[in-house]
């Protein structure tokens, strides 16, 4: 990509699609192309064709998607499978007859088996069931990255796919019903310390062992593939290296200054028992993370809460 090409960023005011715009504008990128959910609904066809036809785009990231935790994603299965097909079909087939020299599709760490081995290779892809409480998102999740291979496939669409691991940073979602696990957990000890609650309710037993990794690195990801990465292959993204919840109760604890006790409800799910990604083909390639987790959390916590404790 030049800096003079028109680059559409598909889900720009979400926690990856801004991360990704923050850092074109940063390296001097003058020709990004973003529309609001309410300027162009992706999920309508016509919409998505006639934006493509007017705007031309060279090159599209493909961010936006409807997503959440555990809750939504258990609660409103038909809508995440529905419109998470019908955002990525539009997006990708209009690519294809508009002729985009390059598409990067975002994926996510859920499409892999419930019980694949560990770390997580992109070659374990459909090898085994999926995790119940996300399987719709999952399966358009699949979906469009088999979308993507087809066209390159069937058409030569230079279109490449990439698998964030869990993801954190700048605009994310702090809503306890439909948030992930770590922005859900600095709103729930953030919100105990200031009232002074004794103790915090956590889901689940603490030993499911994530990967976490900070949008921003996700971004500079996505931006080293864009210009170096030309292969058919999906890619994951993440760190390499995991904690258990149990482990990041604990340094969130620490990072708000919540002086309480922590309690485990055993009987909510827990989720997949353990997502760690194999790294190695971005490593290969050239792409290393460089956020720790904790400088991470803590940057956020001050952005989102406007306090942080050492």
């Amino acid at each position: 990509m030049e800096k003079n090409n028109k680059v559409y960023i598909a889900g720009h005011n979400g926690m990856v699609g801004s991360a990704i715009h923050r850092l074109l504008v940063k390296e001097g990128f003058t020709n990004i192309i973003t529309r609001s959910s309410k300027e162009l609904d992706l999920r309508n066809q016509q919409q998505v064709t006639d934006f493509f036809a007017a705007q031309q785009p060279e090159y599209v990231i493909l961010a936006a998607a409807k997503v959440g935790g555990i809750i939504a994603n258990n609660t409103y299965r038909g809508e995440f499978l529905y419109e998470n097909l019908m955002i990525q079909s539009n997006v990708i087939h209009q690519a294809h007859l508009n002729g985009v020299k390059k598409l990067l599709f975002l994926g996510s760490s859920c499409i892999y088996p419930k019980l694949a081995p560990q770390p997580l290779k992109e070659e374990y892809l459909l090898t085994g069931p999926l995790e119940p409480t996300n399987e719709p998102y999952a399966i358009a999740k699949i979906a469009g990255l088999k979308m993507c291979e087809a066209y390159r496939s069937q058409y030569g669409s230079n279109f490449i796919t990439v698998m964030p691991t869990n993801l954190y940073g700048p605009n994310d979602n702090y809503d306890l019903n439909n948030s992930h696990v770590l922005p859900a957990m600095l709103r729930k000890f953030h919100e105990a310390r200031e009232r002074g609650d004794a103790s915090v309710t956590l889901w689940g037993t603490g030993s499911p062992r994530r990967e976490f990794l900070h949008a921003d690195d996700l971004a500079d990801a996505c931006f080293f593939l864009m210009q170096q990465y030309e292969a058919g292959e999906p890619v994951n993204i993440g760190v390499g290296d995991d904690i258990t919840i149990k482990e990041l109760a604990g340094l969130i604890q620490r990072i708000t200054g919540f002086t309480g006790t922590i309690n485990w409800d055993t009987s909510k799910p827990d989720g997949t028992p353990r997502k760690l990604m194999d790294v190695s083909r971005l490593t290969k390639a050239g792409w290393k993370a460089r956020i720790t987790l904790e400088d991470g959390i803590k940057q956020v916590y001050k952005e989102a809460f406007g306090t942080m404790r050492q």
